[in-house]
């Protein structure tokens, strides 16, 4: 998010204490502020975003000896485990629910009967969904994508995810085999038409790509959840990583070889 939820941490807690002397706070306060939030963010929240990037800031200070010491060591919030009431991945129907949408998706038209969004948009409301179940990829690896990561091989269709596309968890690439259904429904003939770069998304400056990949991402979840496409108590795009793990294993496939695959 570019950082909009650290400045919110950092704002929210210099309103609490009522300055910005960092010299001035003391774990007395950071633990007051703590406890203010749980009245209006999550615990969850706390523990991963806001005491992170307080103790961040503070460490900083401290290892270029703008602060004698770190007021926010040791101070934590233990968040609730999640509890689960239905399967981590889409079932067998709402996945062929999403892919089948997805797959006859068309853009509305506009009074000249032109479409009114771009063409990499709706490619990537076709086929981000059945890329991601075809691969269990993180989504923004999916949408980051560039027609130089796309190769063939022996007659083999292989993607490359790799950190010049934009950001990969890992910092390693790794190469994936495309399903020779992807290729019969035409996603190859679809990145054929893209001379070079993002396939996905419009960005020209490489060093932009990841943040423009996060933006088409947040498109394809809001796009999903209009449709109805998302039953609750699931990530929308996450949601086929855990399905490509479950479906792995009852088809006897080794963990070693889908956590390689998925990166």
């Amino acid at each position: 998010d570019g950082g909009r939820r650290q400045g919110l941490a950092i704002r929210s807690l210099i309103k609490f204490v009522g300055h910005q002397d960092a010299a001035r706070f003391t774990r007395k306060d950071l633990l007051g502020w703590r406890d203010h939030l749980l009245g209006n963010v999550s615990a969850q929240t706390i523990t991963k975003v806001y005491l992170p990037t307080i103790r961040s800031v503070f460490r900083w200070a401290v290892e270029n000896d703008r602060l004698p010491e770190n007021p926010s060591e040791g101070v934590k919030q233990t968040a609730p485990k999640t509890i689960w009431k239905r399967e981590r991945g889409y079932t067998d129907a709402e996945a062929q629910k999403q892919v089948s949408e997805s797959r006859q998706y068309s853009p509305i038209a506009g009074p000249s009967g032109l479409p009114l969004e771009h063409p990499k948009t709706t490619a990537m409301k076709r086929w981000v969904p059945l890329l991601c179940a075809y691969t269990g990829a993180r989504i923004t690896e999916v949408t980051q994508i560039r027609r130089e990561d796309l190769r063939e091989e022996n007659g083999v269709h292989i993607l490359r995810i790799t950190p010049d596309a934009g950001s990969v968890n890992t910092n390693e690439f790794r190469d994936i085999p495309l399903h020779t259904q992807l290729i019969e429904l035409g996603f190859w003939d679809y990145a054929e038409t893209i001379s070079g770069g993002p396939i996905f998304h419009l960005s020209k400056d490489p060093a932009k790509n990841h943040q423009h990949a996060k933006k088409m991402a947040d498109r394809l979840r809001d796009w999903l959840h209009e449709k109805e496409l998302v039953p609750a108590g699931l990530q929308p795009c996450h949601g086929w990583r855990h399905r490509f793990k479950t479906v792995g294993i009852e088809l006897g496939i080794a963990e070693r070889v889908i956590d390689c695959l998925q990166g």
